[in-house]
């Protein structure tokens, strides 16, 4: 999937904002002071880790936006597992261009591919077991449709993209309706077609289910629980382990039955990666 291609995400719109934020009112005084107007830079933006990539086309849209002359070559694409050190963009143009743009092009580019290699890790961790990992909506105002994009870079699948396009039913519905059985069937007689519900116990499990529940998160639960629920279950509705996961856990956790395993770190204590860029004159 291209970034051209993300609902909800203007390319253009995102870019003006961010640089704005950036430059104020005065714009960027430094280069305006010691960088000659008519000076060239060529650069090379490059891992210095192993990492997953994300982002690469946003970056490169911070140049364009600045010098719509600027000459950019992608060395490599969004999804691509990279070694140390490998090159991922050469650009040349307008040297005070390239360097008011440079920290908002790394920063997203770091950004997503910190997201996108942790997510690899994880998805790595369960690979053979039949698990599919999920992100979750721990994601950062205003950049959920990125951090989203990274993690479906990393191999993840999407979980909910909001409030709008699914009913989950958590502990705080269930103590207002008074069950889960009852939460559920509030939401089903509402209309809404995907119902997720959370049990925390497997005596939850049936009256979620004879409710009209789509999908069950399965909460906090052991590993001999889990293995538990998901034979109750049955293979009836998709099932989603969701709490404390960790990169040690994660597999026996897979290895219970388990239909997804959902993460909220993925998008929520993800590092950035390490990529920098080195310009010198032209």
């Amino acid at each position: 999937m291209a970034i051209a291609d993300l609902a909800g995400f203007e390319l253009d719109h995102f870019v003006a904002a961010v640089l704005a934020e950036d430059l104020g009112e005065a714009g960027d005084i430094t280069s305006a002071a010691v960088i000659p107007a008519d000076a060239i830079f060529e650069g090379l933006m490059a891992s210095r880790d192993a990492i997953t990539l994300a982002g690469l086309d946003i970056a490169a849209a911070f140049f364009r936006r600045l010098d719509p002359d600027v000459m950019i070559e992608l060395l490599a694409a969004d999804g691509t597992h990279l070694a140390a050190g490998s090159p991922v963009m050469r650009l040349r143009g307008k040297a005070r261009a390239m360097l008011t743009a440079e920290r908002s092009a790394l920063n997203i580019v770091q950004h997503l591919s910190g997201i996108a290699t942790l997510t690899r890790t994880y998805v790595d961790r369960i690979a053979g077991t039949g698990a599919t990992l999920l992100d979750t909506r721990k994601t950062l105002p205003g950049l959920r449709v990125l951090e989203k994009y990274a993690t479906r870079m990393g191999g993840a699948t999407n979980h909910r993209m909001g409030l709008w396009d699914a009913a989950m039913i958590k502990d705080n519905h269930v103590a207002v309706a008074g069950s889960v059985g009852e939460a559920v069937r509030r939401a089903r007689d509402a209309g809404i077609a995907r119902i997720i519900a959370e049990v925390d116990t497997i005596d939850q499990v049936e009256p979620a289910l004879a409710a009209g529940a789509t999908h069950l998160l399965l909460d906090n639960m052991t590993p001999a629980v889990l293995r538990g629920a998901v034979t109750l279950v049955g293979g009836r509705v998709p099932t989603e382990a969701s709490g404390g996961v960790t990169l040690e856990t994660i597999r026996a956790i897979a290895e219970t039955g388990v239909t997804y395993i959902s993460v909220g770190r993925l998008t929520q204590s993800a590092p950035a990666a390490d990529i920098g860029l080195d310009f010198r004159t032209s």
